[in-house]
């Protein structure tokens, strides 16, 4: 949920935006409880408890990030202002193996990825999907390089060094995936992934070599392939995407939740984000006329 536009807003009036209040995962893009609580009584009283120390802090905003629908409205319901965004996801639907998963596809959407997966194979690229347990220093390193790349080619600058990736290595190798594609022997390409036993979360990927298609591989058709072996219900691609819809995902709503103290900039973003809500509600109908599933699997 980016608010640069806000912040830039804020400094162009001479007023400071930061330091704010934030509840998010850092990095991470991913819905999930916010306030942890019991009940909604309980989770009206955090919400009191958070105004409270937003108001005496003196900090210009609180912004609560990916929070589940019912959450999102209730704090809509003390005064947030509610910010609407999209995602596209993969739903597990039981499939046996990936050609199942092809079948439900339209024919053109079948088509277009069968022959994306042999311009990888007919480069002579070789795919491993590698456990986190089965990692090796040697493995992150070259993940940590194609991660640099891809931050570098963006100029941009990588804020996560390979200190933090040995060390999620160490701690949670159970819910790491690693793709790392081979040609002749040697690494060229790598994704990192997330996983519980309900869903996998797409994070980084990067390449030291460009191949057609290989983002699509790396990134896309090897998770598939371990969500269904595995029997993971959903994939959640990570931010932005509207590519992915033609590889089996559909668009989804996520919520933000935001309170600025500046009574004359909440009036203006309240007043924004109804315009751009009306907008990405439009934009998700278009999307679903663009179902990429054949009508049988709707």
């Amino acid at each position: 949920m980016f608010d640069w536009a806000w912040a830039d807003a804020y400094r162009r009036n001479g007023l400071e935006y930061y330091p704010k209040l934030l509840s998010a995962i850092p990095f991470t893009p991913v819905t999930g409880g916010r306030l942890l609580a019991k009940d909604d009584d309980a989770r009206s009283a955090l919400i009191t408890a958070l105004r409270g120390v937003q108001e005496a802090s003196g900090l210009s905003s609180t912004h609560i990030l990916y929070p589940p629908e019912p959450e999102a409205k209730l704090l809509a319901n003390v005064g947030f202002m509610l910010r609407k965004g999209v995602q596209f996801h993969w739903q597990n639907e039981g499939y046996d193996n990936f050609e199942q998963f092809l079948s439900t596809l339209e024919r053109k959407k079948r088509k277009n990825i069968r022959a994306e997966r042999r311009k990888v194979v007919e480069s002579g690229i070789v795919l491993r999907r590698l456990p986190g347990i089965d990692a090796t220093h040697a493995d992150w390193a070259f993940f940590k390089r194609c991660y640099d790349h891809t931050y570098r080619a963006h100029y941009a600058t990588p804020y996560l060094n390979l200190d933090f990736f040995l060390r999620i290595g160490e701690s949670m190798p159970n819910n790491i995936l690693l793709v790392i594609a081979e040609r002749d022997g040697k690494p060229i390409a790598s994704s990192l992934l997330i996983h519980d036993r309900q869903a996998l979360y797409g994070r980084y990927w990067g390449a030291v070599e460009h191949h057609p298609c290989l983002h699509f591989e790396t990134s896309y058709y090897q998770p598939l392939e371990f969500c269904i072996e595995q029997k993971i219900a959903a994939f959640e691609g990570g931010a932005q995407g509207e590519h992915k819809m033609a590889r089996g995902f559909l668009p989804k709503t996520t919520w933000s939740a935001h309170w600025l103290a500046h009574a004359d900039f909440a009036d203006a973003v309240e007043r924004f984000l109804v315009r751009e809500g009306e907008g990405i509600s439009a934009y998700v109908d278009e999307l679903n006329e663009r179902n990429p599933f054949r009508a049988s699997y709707r």
